[in-house]
C-alpha cells in the first residue's frame, strides 16, 4: 500500500500546477553504432531517454559532444588514424591532400600541335610527289602525237544542174555524194587516244557543196585503223559561183575543190587526271572528174597537215 501512494505521489508531483516542487531525475542515454559502415569506425550519438525534459541543460552539451565525435570519427589523416590532429580552416572544417596531376596542360597541346603539323606536312608532300609524277607523265606523254593521213576520196555522184533556190532564185544547183577514208595511228605506248573530228566540208570557191562528221571512237595503244567519212551534198545553190561551172553531165570536164577539216586525239594518260590532246588541220586540194569512177587517191604531199 505504500508503494501505491509513493507512485501516486510522484505522478501528482509531475503536474504542471507544482512544477518547482517536483524532485528531479537520473537522465539515460543510449548509445548507438555509427551508420558510416564504410570506414568501419563507431561514434557515439547520445540520445536522451524519452522521460528527459527538453529544457535540460545537459542536453546541448552532449550533442555537441557527439558532434565532435562524428567529425573526428569520419576524418581521417594519410596514415589511417582518425583525424583528430588535422589542421583546420576558418570554419572549422579539416583540410584535405589536393591530388596534383602530374605532366602540364601546355607539354600536351605541344604534343598535339606536333602530330597535326607532321600529318598536315605528310599530305603535303604527297600532294607535291603525285603532283610532280602527273607532270612528269604528262611531258613524257606529249610527243606522241596521232599521226593522220588522207586516203582516198571516192566520189559517187556529182550533178551539175539548173534551178532555183528556197526564195525562188535561179541559180545552177550542185549534188554531190562520195566517201573519204582516213588513216589514223596511235604510236602511244602507254595510252589509248579519243578521235573525234569537226565537220569535213568539200568546198568549191568558199561555198560548202558537201560536208560530213566523224563518229568519235577510241583507239588502242600502237594501233593502226582506217575510218570511213560520208560527205553529201543536195542541191546546194551556188548563185555567183555557178557561173564559173562550165561542166555537164553529158560533156564531162574536171572541178576543182577543197576537203577540209580538223581531226582532235585525246589520250587519258593516268585516268582523268593526266590527259593529252592534239588537234590538227588537214586541207587537200583536189580536182573531180564528174565522169570519172575512179577513187581519188591522196600522196602523203598531196594535203596540208597542220
Amino acid at each position: 500500500m505504500m508503494v501505491t501512494s509513493k507512485s501516486e505521489s510522484d505522478v501528482t508531483s509531475l503536474a504542471p500546477s507544482s512544477p518547482s516542487r517536483s524532485p528531479k531525475r537520473p537522465v539515460y542515454y543510449v548509445q548507438s553504432p555509427s551508420r558510416d559502415s564504410h570506414d568501419g569506425d563507431k561514434f557515439s550519438s547520445m540520445q536522451p531517454s524519452p522521460m528527459e525534459s527538453p529544457s535540460h541543460p545537459s542536453m546541448g552539451r552532449h550533442s555537441r559532444n557527439s558532434s565532435s565525435s562524428r567529425f573526428s570519427g569520419i576524418f581521417r589523416s594519410s596514415s589511417g588514424r582518425k583525424g583528430t590532429g588535422l589542421k583546420r580552416n576558418d570554419k572549422g572544417w579539416p583540410e584535405c591532400d589536393v591530388i596534383v596531376e602530374e605532366g602540364k596542360y601546355d607539354e600536351l597541346e605541344d604534343k598535339a600541335f606536333t602530330r597535326r603539323f607532321q600529318a598536315l606536312i605528310g599530305v603535303l608532300t604527297f600532294v607535291l610527289l603525285f603532283t610532280v609524277f602527273c607532270l612528269i607523265i604528262w611531258g613524257a606523254s606529249r610527243p606522241y602525237k596521232a599521226e593522220i593521213t588522207v586516203k582516198s576520196l571516192l566520189v559517187n555522184n556529182f550533178y551539175v544542174g539548173e534551178g532555183s533556190d528556197s526564195t525562188g532564185v535561179p541559180t545552177k544547183m550542185l549534188t554531190v555524194n562520195g566517201s573519204l577514208k582516213i588513216s589514223v595511228y596511235n604510236p602511244a605506248t602507254l595510252f589509248g587516244i579519243h578521235v573525234s573530228s569537226t565537220p569535213v566540208n568539200l568546198v568549191y570557191s568558199e561555198i560548202v557543196v558537201a560536208t560530213g562528221q566523224l563518229k568519235k571512237y577510241y583507239q588502242p595503244r600502237k594501233s593502226h585503223r582506217t575510218v570511213s567519212v560520208n560527205l553529201e551534198g543536195n542541191k546546194v545553190p551556188m548563185y555567183g559561183a555557178g557561173s564559173s561551172l562550165s561542166v555537164n553531165s553529158q560533156t564531162g570536164g574536171e572541178v576543182p575543190l577543197t576537203l577540209n577539216f580538223g581531226i582532235k586525239s585525246k589520250g587519258e594518260v593516268v585516268g582523268k587526271l593526266v590527259k593529252t590532246t592534239h588537234k590538227k588541220q588537214v586541207s587537200c586540194p583536189l580536182k573531180i572528174d564528174i565522169l570519172g569512177t575512179k577513187p581519188i587517191k591522196f600522196k602523203k604531199s598531196s594535203c596540208t597537215y597542220m
